[in-house]
């Protein structure tokens, strides 16, 4: 069996909808999931601190109702909740570490679409060693009957943002996984770069593009998804070679798909930080759809 889907919960709506989320992929998936809570109070100057227990207390009742949640919605499923004293960071962190992916809900940007993500929520997705996924209310993708059977609405495909040029085994085959699972198509946007010499030609006032130069870059899109098509042949696979800012593009397709996947590369040792490249870190601000963030070399 293969391991766990774990969310992280804290009583939010945001958390409840990446509850949803994750577990509706573990049912997906055919393996359990793992609702994991922190609790370190976060105290303000002047504030009364209150005790442990009360502390305690409170995240095992927030975490409970979670669970129950769960359980309600989705009986087959097999639930653990585990309640972690620490740092959100350090226990989401843990819980990623040991699971297939891990999933965190974000709010929405008032009427804009879009997500607000805190240091908090960035830190963790910059130092995850598995894929995590982002979700906020009303923006899981599918309706519920959809979910319930595992199946996307037409139109709700997944979309892979690739880099053809450097391309990431990891972040194909989580996409073409999640696009298979669900039973929709899979749209792979490839953006890149007019090089400087074939921008403008003389006497016309905006940029060209040789013809040519377009079909070689379709040709290596096609080529580097050529593999992938062959394991998963049941999948439908759409190729989007275009010009323009990646993130852009990413953000335009998100608007139309049930899951948009992008790729983060990982530092060496001591370079965690908050960096996440910027065609992720645009899409998982701006896109309105769960957006999954899968480290690779």
């Amino acid at each position: 069996m293969a391991g766990p889907i774990a969310a992280g919960v804290d009583g939010s709506l945001e958390s409840l909808a990446a509850a949803d989320w994750a577990a509706q992929e573990a049912l997906l998936r055919g393996t359990s999931l793992r609702l994991v809570q922190a609790w370190e109070w976060k105290v303000h100057p002047g504030a009364v601190v209150p005790s442990d227990e009360t502390q305690r207390d409170w995240a095992a009742r927030l975490l409970h109702e979670a669970e129950e949640r769960i359980t309600g919605l989705h009986p087959d499923l097999a639930v653990t909740a585990e309640l972690v004293p620490g740092t959100p960071v350090e226990a989401l962190l843990s819980a990623a570490a040991h699971a297939e992916l891990l999933a965190l809900g974000s709010r929405g940007l008032g009427g804009l679409i879009g997500f607000l993500l805190g240091s908090t929520g960035l830190e963790i997705l910059a130092g995850a060693e598995r894929p995590v996924v982002l979700v906020r209310p009303g923006e899981q993708g599918e309706s519920e009957p959809e979910r319930a059977r595992g199946a996307g609405e037409a139109g709700r495909e997944v979309v892979l943002g690739l880099d053809a040029l450097r391309p990431s085994d990891e972040v194909i085959e989580f996409a073409f996984e999640a696009a298979d699972r669900r039973r929709v198509p899979l749209r792979a946007s490839y953006t890149w770069d007019v090089p400087p010499v074939h921008r403008y030609a003389a006497g016309l006032p905006g940029p060209t593009i040789d013809p040519r130069l377009e079909a070689e870059q379709r040709s290596v899109l096609t080529e580097v998804l050529k593999p992938w098509r062959s394991k998963f042949p049941d999948v439908e696979v759409g190729e989007e070679a275009v010009t323009g800012r990646a993130g852009h593009r990413l953000v335009e397709a998100a608007a139309r798909s049930g899951l948009v996947v992008v790729g983060r590369r990982v530092h060496g040792p001591g370079r965690r930080g908050t960096h996440l490249g910027p065609i992720a870190h645009a899409v998982i601000h701006h896109a309105r759809c769960p957006v999954a963030v899968v480290p690779h070399p």
